[in-house]
């Protein structure tokens, strides 16, 4: 489709690393021109890790740069400066995730891009924000995970705090950062100006704490870690199955605040009498008695495979789920019906599948393209916009302010 959710917004992408490029993958996915300004180096997660044993573009940068074209202007140069600023005039968004003070170095503030463009909406991923005592910490998933309260609450509570595996700060923080953009956006087609869109990840982690308050207030200190219970639901955490490798797990949860959950289990697993049985007449009994509930659902599951496990538990209406590993998601047969997983072409790396757009709009379909590579579009972007020929890219390329 030529028509998309978000076509005709061009969004200037200085990003690098994760919460940046999860931003304009987002906004790229839902048909936003986005266009990657990188330095000659490029964005630093291009460089492969060392067990990947490639030259370039790792597999990290290409999960998080889906959809967009790479240009290379050195910034640092006037006639770079110059240049960027060209394509401000012509542009919607500029999205940064520098460190606090980089954009004014590079004489590229608000105040200069506004000058350029009134319209234009400045995005400005942070830590811990452009003000506060912690504004010019510098930080990374790990860190607003500790900052934001994340970590204390994640893991058993005879062990030490543990970071959560996935990139709920940094991906998390680009997906809120998304929305803000298309909020200002809105907010600009009634007043005809732009902003700054500011969001720090340390108070995106700690909007995602919310559900945790209800145990800090019920408890005389703060919320505590409580490894893969939930209080007061019975079962409620990971069971093994078999074979007994390092994920064969099955969570189950019967939630307390419904019964019919409880019903449901029960029948599954082919123990009708635990419903007559007194220990186990409600959520608070089965509370009391969770050592004696666990035990009969480790039995029972020990004796499945994990996917065995969630079909039966699943079909009778009990929230559960296999414990499903980055292999069992990528040939999921839920997700691959739903085309939620998408093979690439890539030039260097060859065909390799990663999850397409998490979001699904009826009159949008979103598809994913392949990641640029570096400098891939700079011809081609400088010609469709500011009208250069072949010569003069020639030229700004010979003296090297751009690639």
């Amino acid at each position: 489709m030529t028509e998309r959710a978000l076509s005709g917004m061009r969004v200037l992408d200085l990003t690098q690393f994760e919460s940046g490029p999860s931003c304009t993958q987002f906004l790229a996915w839902l048909g936003a021109e986005v266009i990657k300004v990188e330095p000659p180096t490029g964005d630093p997660m291009r460089r492969p890790r060392p067990w990947e044993r490639r030259e370039v573009d790792s597999m990290f940068y290409l999960l998080h740069n889906a959809n967009k074209r790479s240009i290379v202007i050195d910034l640092k140069r006037p006639d770079g400066h110059a240049l960027f600023l060209r394509l401000v005039a012509l542009s919607d968004v500029v999205v940064e995730n520098f460190a606090l003070g980089a954009m004014e170095k590079l004489r590229l503030d608000h105040e200069t891009l506004r000058g350029i463009n009134p319209a234009i909406i400045v995005a400005r991923i942070k830590g811990f924000g452009l003000s506060g005592p912690y504004s010019e910490y510098k930080s990374f998933e790990m860190i607003a995970q500790a900052a934001a309260g994340v970590m204390s609450v994640n893991g058993f509570s005879d062990r030490e705090p543990v970071r959560v595996g996935v990139g709920i700060g940094d991906t998390g923080t680009g997906v809120h950062t998304a929305g803000a953009i298309m909020a200002a956006y809105i907010q600009r087609l009634r007043t005809g100006q732009g902003q700054i869109v500011e969001v720090s990840m340390q108070e995106v982690l700690t909007n995602f704490l919310r559900q945790r308050y209800p145990d800090h207030y019920g408890s005389e200190g703060h919320a505590p870690r409580m490894g893969n219970e939930l209080t007061g639901s019975v079962p409620a955490g990971v069971f093994p199955c078999k074979p007994g490798g390092a994920n064969d797990y099955v969570y189950i949860l019967i939630h307390a605040a419904t019964e019919k959950m409880w019903g449901g289990f029960a029948r599954a697993i082919d123990r009708p009498d635990l419903l007559d049985d007194p220990r186990y007449r409600d959520a608070a009994a089965r509370w009391r008695h969770r050592a004696d509930v666990n035990t009969i659902t480790h039995a029972w599951t020990s004796q499945r495979s994990k996917r065995e496990a969630m079909e039966t538990l699943g079909r009778a209406g009990v929230p559960c789920s296999a414990v499903l590993d980055t292999a069992d998601v990528l040939d999921d047969p839920h997700l691959s019906q739903r085309g939620a997983i998408v093979a690439i072409d890539h030039p260097t790396w060859g065909r390799y599948r990663m999850p397409g757009c998490p979001v699904r709009l009826s009159a949008s379909p979103s598809a994913t393209a392949p990641p640029p590579l570096l400098g891939q579009h700079t011809a081609e972007v400088l010609r469709e916009l500011l009208g250069l020929s072949a010569s003069e890219v020639d030229d700004l390329r010979a003296r090297g302010v751009v690639a």
